[in-house]
């Protein structure tokens, strides 16, 4: 049953990454990011309370609560640096960096959890790791010359904080309901995207923000929540060295999205380094 709410998570990732480019476009990154994450938090009560979940609260260990707190900290230093890299950046190019923090995670998993590298995981890591390049490394002398790198930067920290998030939030939900979890999980997520909202000082351009991506920032942020949903209902009973490959196939519903809705067109080179990400990723349920 994990291995389905895995791909439920994928899938709805896949689309908070469109949803999410199409909100952004003429609003400020960190700004976009705090208001889809109200919308997250709502969602994730209303989860927690159609299933109950809401009387063990006090439950919750104080070494349980500490890990979704770091796990909370980290996804919304994962989003920041996402979503501004999503904002300045192609999707079909950031997505494969973010993406790459299922290599990290692996590594990670292997090292604080005790999750085994196998011969097939191991041939997983170069699959993922050269699609990764194969995609990143397209038109890059064009690109540059039309905007700066900055994007790459972002997309990297995303990955890596990316990895944290599945990590913490793997031993922060191990006695405790999924749903819950995640829902204590987005306050902090909430608190942390406002704070950098404030320290910026662009809360003022909210009454900026158009209709259209009003929309789109709403719609994401329903995305995200039934994306997190999925994929730590999942990460809870499931390997997370295998969960969190599963939901990183996001990408080829990013990709696919982008090219229907930004006209963002793959090279062979990306539609090669796309395909190995692809085997890479299903050759560890096996």
């Amino acid at each position: 049953m994990w291995i389905l709410f895995a791909f439920g998570s994928a899938l709805f990732a896949g689309l908070t990454s469109i949803l999410a480019k199409c909100g952004i476009k003429n609003t400020d990154s960190n700004v976009a990011t705090a208001l889809r994450t109200i919308v997250v938090l709502i969602f994730s009560w209303i989860m927690v309370f159609v299933a109950g979940s809401q009387n063990t609260i006090s439950q919750i260990s104080t070494r349980t609560l500490i890990f979704l707190i770091l796990s909370g900290v980290a996804t919304g230093a994962s989003w920041l640096c996402y979503f501004k890299a999503l904002q300045i950046g192609d999707v079909n190019k950031v997505t494969p960096i973010d993406k790459s923090s299922t290599i990290l995670t692996m590594l990670m998993a292997f090292i604080l959890l005790g999750e085994e590298i196998n011969l097939i995981k191991g041939f997983a890591i170069i699959l993922i790791g050269s699609g990764t390049y194969l995609m990143i490394s397209k038109q890059e002398s064009v690109v540059s010359k039309k905007k700066n790198n900055t994007w790459f930067i972002y997309a990297l920290g995303s990955a890596v904080f990316a990895s944290l998030t599945s990590i913490l939030g793997k031993i922060g939900i191990e006695n405790v309901d999924s749903t819950l979890g995640t829902a204590i999980r987005t306050i902090v997520v909430l608190i942390m995207a406002w704070i950098v909202v404030f320290v910026t000082k662009k809360q003022n351009t909210i009454k900026n923000i158009d209709k259209n991506s009003w929309i789109f920032l709403v719609l994401s942020g329903i995305a995200t929540g039934a994306s997190w949903l999925c994929y730590y209902r999942a990460l809870q009973t499931g390997p997370a060295s295998i969960v969190v490959p599963i939901d990183k196939l996001s990408i080829l519903v990013t990709i696919a999205f982008s090219y229907i809705v930004f006209k963002e067109k793959l090279n062979k080179k990306s539609a090669v380094g796309l395909l190995l990400i692809a085997i890479g990723t299903l050759s560890l349920l096996f």
